[in-house]
This record gives structure tokens, sequence and C-alpha cells, in this order.
């Protein structure tokens, strides 16, 4: 039976897992915004950033229509982003980053490109998962290649791990998929055995997914291909 868990439950388990001795699954760094992030953000922010602490968010009224809604945890520049929502309108696409010159980008994408699907948490994907989203929600979410953390002391700061992976499990809808890629390998294996393990996800492949055409190549996947690392995907469903 999948595992149900409501806000509460969810931010419970979240709190204690990664934030207790104040763990973050990412670390602070300044980002050199420029120029055209900066006009971008500073313009398109109040209509595609949603406001801090706005509670658990009602997708219909967010994106003003019924269309199924993926989340992107992580989106660095927002590249693969905005391409994939480029080419699925009839998707909505929640993208969850902490950084501004990222998100900066990412609304520059969306005013080059005439792009109205997206929304934008300006936040740690965390406090999303606990506090933003309703459960049964979203219809998919994608994680490219999310950091690492690849020393063994930094690998509780792994966003890929359980109780979170219970609580992301709850968000997505009967039905509905988690995908990620990664170029490393430990992690890939590690992410294999996380999600193997939380009680709502089922791989949908024997073991790593094969490529799947529809994910644009990202710059961190071509820094990867550059120095020879092996791309692995993993595809996970929802129970029905």
């Amino acid at each position: 039976m999948p595992n149900q868990l409501d806000n509460g439950e969810s931010a419970g388990l979240l709190t204690d897992a990664l934030y207790a001795s104040g763990v973050k699954s990412y670390a602070l760094r300044a980002g050199r915004e420029t120029d055209a992030q900066k006009r971008a953000y500073d313009s398109l922010a109040p209509q595609f950033v949603i406001p801090n602490s706005p509670g658990v968010l009602d997708f219909a009224a967010l994106f003003g229509n019924a269309n199924p809604v993926v989340m992107e945890i992580g989106f660095g520049m927002g590249e693969a982003t905005a391409a994939i929502a480029e080419e699925n309108p009839g998707v909505n696409y929640l993208g969850v980053e902490v950084y501004k010159a990222g998100v900066g980008r990412l609304l520059w994408n969306i005013s080059q490109r005439g792009i109205s699907n997206i929304k934008i948490a300006q936040a740690d994907a965390v406090e999303v998962v606990a506090g933003m989203l309703p459960g049964r929600s979203l219809a998919g979410v994608h994680l490219f290649f999310p950091d690492p953390w690849p020393k063994k002391r930094h690998h509780k700061r792994r966003l890929i791990k359980r109780p979170f992976t219970d609580a992301l499990a709850s968000k997505i809808k009967p039905g509905g998929y988690l995908y990620m890629a990664t170029d490393w390998e430990d992690y890939a294996q590690w992410a294999l055995a996380e999600l193997g393990a939380t009680a709502a996800l089922v791989n949908a492949f024997e073991e790593f997914a094969p490529a799947q055409a529809w994910r644009p190549r990202t710059s961190f996947e071509r820094k990867g291909l550059e120095k020879s690392h092996v791309i692995r995907e993993l595809y996970f469903t929802v129970h029905e």
C-alpha cells in the first residue's frame, strides 16, 4: 500500500531527517548575476515567482488551468526546464531553485521564448515538499544532475534519501513518476537503493532506465561526458 503522508507528517519527518543540526541539501554560495538576469528577475519575478511562505499551493489558481503539474527540483540555469516547458504547453511546470542567478536566467528564457506554463519556487526543495505541495498533486518530478556531494562526510546532504523520498512520493499522483539523471556513479547507486526502498515507488525498469529522449542535454551532462562519466537515469512510478 502506498505510503500516505499528509503535510504535517511529511514536515515532521523532513525536519527530523534534514534539518537536525542545521544540515542542508545545498551549500550557500554567491552566484554572479548578469545584467540580463537582473532585468528579467526585476520585471518578471512578480508574475512567475511564487511569494515566500504561501502555504499549500492551489495549482489550478496558480497556473489558471487544470493541466497536470510536473515539479523540477534544482533547475540550475533552467535550460532544460525552459526547453521541456516549451515543448509541452499542455503541462504546467513548477521549478524549484534557491539561487537567484539561476532564477533570473530561467526568467530570461521565459521572456525570450514566450513561455507561460512555468512557475518558480525560490526556496529549499525540502521546505517546498514539506509545506507547499498538496498530497497526490504532481504528475511527475524531475531531478537533473542534483549535487552528488561526493565526499563521504557530506553524504548526509544528499537530497535523494529517505524519509525525503517517502514525503516526495506522497506528493505524486498514482501513476505519476519520479525521474532522475546523474553522472556520478556512486550517487546513482545510492539513489537506486534509496528509491527502491521507498514504499510508494516502483522501478519502471530492472535497474537503471534507458536514455530518455524527451530530456534535453544540460550543461552538467556535457561536463560529465567530457570527463568520460557514465550518465545514469532512474525512472520510478507511484503505485496505482
